[in-house]
């Protein structure tokens, strides 16, 4: 059997709208994936960020190895604040804002005096002792932030290695996720 050239290119034809359905709505769902991979890469690098509770120093609020959510974006940072901040090593902590510019700390007899007067936490575990070499009482400069973690024993804070800028925080705290007793939960943070 003998076929021209016009047998073939219709024979083609044929073909290739036989499938031309099954690629238009494959590039379609390609298209609309890509597009959410997008969204999501912007919404967790501008808007919202997670990390990993790493150690002790945040208990009772916060357990090692739980999850947690944070915005990125907060107006102004205040006294009670938990926030993720990249401190002068480059390592990310989450901590506690005790104090912020303009504010005068001071650590005595167990205690934290901002502005002259003691204030209440009832968050945190064990006493608050001076540590390192930051002398006291200490006025915040703008743009500085003093942080603490809840466990004052077991923490490596502004104690240790001084008041961080405000641009080194990564963002507020909002949501806490973890699992205890085989159940998992998920709590605002506070």
């Amino acid at each position: 059997m003998v076929f021209s050239e016009g047998d073939i290119v219709r024979k083609d034809r044929r073909l290739f709208r036989k499938f031309d359905g099954l690629k238009y709505g494959w590039l379609k769902d390609a298209e609309k994936f890509l597009l959410l991979l997008v969204i999501v890469f912007l919404v967790f690098r501008f808007v919202i960020g997670c990390s990993f509770v790493k150690g002790e120093s945040m208990l009772p609020t916060l357990k090692n190895g739980e999850l947690v959510l944070y915005v990125r974006f907060c107006p102004k940072y205040k006294a009670g604040d938990v926030v993720s901040v990249r401190i002068p090593s480059e390592e990310y902590y989450v901590k506690r804002i005790i104090a912020a510019a303009g504010d005068t700390i001071d650590i005595r007899d167990g205690s934290v005096y901002v502005n002259g007067e003691q204030i209440e936490e009832d968050y945190i575990q064990g006493r608050t002792e001076q540590q390192g070499a930051v002398k006291y009482p200490m006025t915040l400069k703008e743009g500085q932030i003093f942080i603490m973690g809840d466990n004052r024993e077991e923490s490596a804070d502004s104690r240790t290695f001084g008041v961080v800028g405000e641009r080194q925080i990564k963002g507020k705290l909002v949501l806490q996720m973890g699992r205890q007793k085989g159940k998992y939960y998920i709590r605002k943070v506070e």
